[in-house]
């Protein structure tokens, strides 16, 4: 039987398999291996950082609870720290003059000892600002690991289902490498080697051959990932980085608490809660999650988590598993103000469709939402046209500052409860700490869960004690950041949509039609009564959260009545304004001023003068009243509160008019920024073009938003002429 491939072909075929399989076996274990490599950087950075505790400690320390140690020979010898016994061994410890043996390890253990305590309080910080060479180890491991987990899957997988018929066929071939066997193999031999040579040409040409390669092409770049993309990657987006590293190493970032403070017999219930993420699109932190899982178990709950922790996105959440099991409609109330947030939050973090029930068309967004089901979201003054049929149940209701509904005899109070008794599950959320205000707790409770209000009114003198927190767990849940973002960058930047009313808009558009460019960036603040203002009012909430909070906040604008609008509607929790025409000497008093206020306290500042120059770390909240011509701008702004010395993590709220002049600066800004940082190193920051507005693209913006509005009302014209009725028939 003559051959149709040479045995060069055969061993040729046989060395490239396998090659290919233990590039597979290799990168069947990479995941775990990426996964100790994380573990292993992660101690480093922890017995350096406990290494840096035991510095500051002194060697006296040593003899506090022990008498008879030779401190002063150690002294003599250069152990003069702590960590100076730490990292020394036995031994030499030993050879100093006066140290026997015995006293070496005494003196280990006690040294040992502070470590353990040491190591107890010490939790990882990871900040793009902080690039060491462990942190960069750390985050690159991190990085492989996180993307190495698919193609280490792929690899075992066609590692497990290839490998041994490629054994086999490899040892059908044998006989045809050389020539002197394959003249004496029988042809029963021969037709074996003949169909393993055809299958292993056929596999390494086919789907297999095209799989295996892409996966170990996908290896390798892993293998020769570049620091800085590593970096670019976790700045973009941290979160999963620390999701990564808290599974990896449970309690490394904070506190090791899985359970997050809830009592045992609850907490192994909600362990086991059913969570389907398919429609979700971001990735939740632990803490998220387990809250989601407090959701969805409890049915009818009150989540208090401060500011900052993703109240919202954990509401989104609960709501996309309970679409993924065959919900269909949901309903948000929040108010007015961030009624155009959580329709972008929806859009942006879920597959869920959303109607806004709100405004002149209310009537006909209910009816639809009725029909194709998913997210309503209204405000607590709609609620009142929000009637459906006795019968109709709502999947899931969610009340975002739930905290406006205390007064039971107020007609949203009364509207939102009639929502309630449709609902099959209902979410009360707010950022109060509630704590404080006992029986505003109780009462919102006695709306979702009446038995456990009841159970705890006869306590509700000792709402501090544990045993209230325990007979409250079932229905309120709070968590402070200092338990959960214990390792998050002390920055956290939103930006607050604000709906214009009907008056703003038609300021709005009588100063794009007067052309007059500084008018236009003063969207929402130049209406004749600031009641009107949409900015205003969210200003207002902002402050009253950040008192409650125990926080004070600093307000930019460019503007000067801007400024004197904020005043006017903050009243007296406004110090005196800082702007251009303030010397810097008052300045600094002003500064000093607000440093002794109370919590609640507001300081507004003219950007381009109380952007820079200032100490203002008392402020914890920035916000910024509109969108400024440079990034660097705000920047500095936000640099006054966020700086060294700074005890708090720092809340940014950039005010923005939905479909204003604001979005469109906002989105050149933002594209221009992302340009700049694509190029910018530090080497050639100062080279690059900074991202900015001038006049000229404003008035471009302008012109667009001109035409925009002008198209708008065409339209709704044609659309009522088309409505009318047309002339009556003649009768013959």
């Amino acid at each position: 039987m003559a051959r149709t491939f040479t045995g060069r072909d055969a061993q040729r075929i046989a060395d490239e398999h396998k090659a290919l399989l233990e590039r597979l076996s290799a990168g069947a274990g990479c995941f775990e291996n990426y996964k100790d490599s994380i573990k292993r950087t992660a101690d480093a950075l922890i017995a350096e950082e406990v290494l840096n505790i035991l510095k500051e400690i002194p060697i006296d320390e040593l003899g506090r609870d022990r008498s008879g140690l030779r401190i002063k020979n150690l002294k003599d010898s250069g152990y003069l720290t702590i960590a100076d016994i730490a990292s020394e061994g036995t031994y030499a410890l030993a050879s100093v003059q006066g140290i026997s043996e015995d006293g070496a390890r005494t003196i280990k253990r006690i040294a040992q000892d502070y470590a353990d305590r040491a190591r107890q309080d010490v939790k990882l910080k990871i900040s793009a600002d902080s690039r060491t060479q462990r942190n960069t180890e750390l985050i690159s491991a991190i990085y492989r690991y996180r993307s190495s987990k698919a193609l280490s899957a792929e690899a075992s997988d066609l590692y497990e289902s290839y490998s041994r018929k490629i054994g086999y066929d490899i040892e059908d071939l044998e006989p045809s490498k050389k020539s002197l066997k394959w003249f004496f193999s029988s042809s029963q031999v021969k037709k074996k080697a003949e169909d393993a040579y055809a299958e292993l040409t056929s596999l390494i040409n086919g789907d297999y051959g095209k799989r295996a390669e892409e996966v170990c092409r996908g290896l390798r770049k892993l293998d020769h990932l570049e620091d800085g993309e590593a970096w670019e990657d976790f700045r973009k987006d941290p979160i999963p980085y620390f999701t990564a590293l808290e599974d990896v190493c449970p309690g490394i970032l904070g506190s090791a608490d899985e359970v997050y403070g809830l009592p045992e017999e609850l907490a192994r219930e909600i362990q086991g809660e059913t969570f389907e993420q398919e429609g979700l699109l971001c990735k939740l932190r632990r803490y998220q999650e387990w809250g989601v899982k407090y959701i969805l178990h409890q049915g009818r709950v009150l989540l208090g988590d401060e500011m900052g922790l993703g109240k919202t996105v954990q509401a989104i959440a609960a709501m996309v598993s309970l679409k993924n099991t065959g919900a269909t409609h949901f309903v948000v109330v929040c108010p007015a103000s961030v009624l155009t947030n959580w329709c972008r939050e929806i859009r942006k973090h879920s597959r869920l469709s959303v109607i806004k029930v709100h405004g002149n068309d209310k009537e006909e967004a209910f009816k639809s939402w009725l029909k194709l089901g998913d997210v309503a979201v209204t405000t607590y003054e709609t609620t009142s046209h929000f009637a459906p049929d006795p019968d109709f149940k709502i999947d899931m209701l969610v009340v975002d500052e739930a905290h406006y509904i205390k007064n039971p005899a107020a007609a949203r109070t009364k509207n939102v409860k009639a929502l309630c008794d449709h609902a099959e599950r209902i979410l009360f959320m707010t950022g109060t700490a509630l704590e404080n205000r006992v029986d505003e707790m109780i009462g919102l409770i006695g709306i979702l869960q009446p038995d456990v209000a009841s159970g705890v009114k006869n306590i509700a003198f000792m709402s501090g004690a544990q045993q209230f927190r325990d007979r409250i767990s079932p229905v309120y849940y709070r968590r402070k950041r200092e338990q959960v973002l214990t390792e998050l960058p002390e920055l956290i930047e939103n930006k607050e949509w604000c709906t214009m009313t009907k008056e703003e808009e038609e300021v709005y558009e009588k100063t794009l039609l007067s052309g007059n460019l500084m008018a236009v960036r003063r969207v929402s603040w130049n209406v004749p009564d600031l009641k009107y203002s949409s900015k205003a009012n969210r200003l207002k909430e902002i402050v009253e959260d950040a008192k409650e909070d125990d926080r004070k906040v600093i307000v930019f604008s460019f503007f000067l009545d801007t400024l004197r609008a904020v005043a006017e509607v903050l009243g007296p929790v406004c110090t005196e304004q800082i702007n251009g025409s303030v010397p810097p000497a008052r300045r600094q008093e002003i500064i000093d001023e607000f440093d002794k206020a109370p919590a609640g306290a507001v300081l507004p500042a003219q950007i381009q003068s109380g952007g820079t120059g200032l100490n203002i770390q008392s402020a914890s909240v920035v916000v910024i009243c509109e969108p400024q011509y440079k990034p660097s701008t705000e920047n500095q702004a936000i640099s006054r509160a966020y700086r060294m010395g700074q005890a708090r993590n720092v809340l940014v709220y950039r005010l923005l008019s939905d479909e204003t002049v604001d979005e469109r600066m906002l989105e050149i800004i933002e594209r221009k920024q992302t340009e700049f940082d694509a190029f910018a190193d530090e080497s050639t920051a100062a080279r690059v073009e900074e991202a900015d507005i001038d006049d000229k693209i404003l008035g471009d913006i302008i012109g667009a938003e001109v035409e925009r509005i002008k198209a708008a009302k065409m339209k709704a014209a044609q659309a009522k002429s088309s409505e009318m009725p047309g002339p009556e028939p003649e009768i013959n």
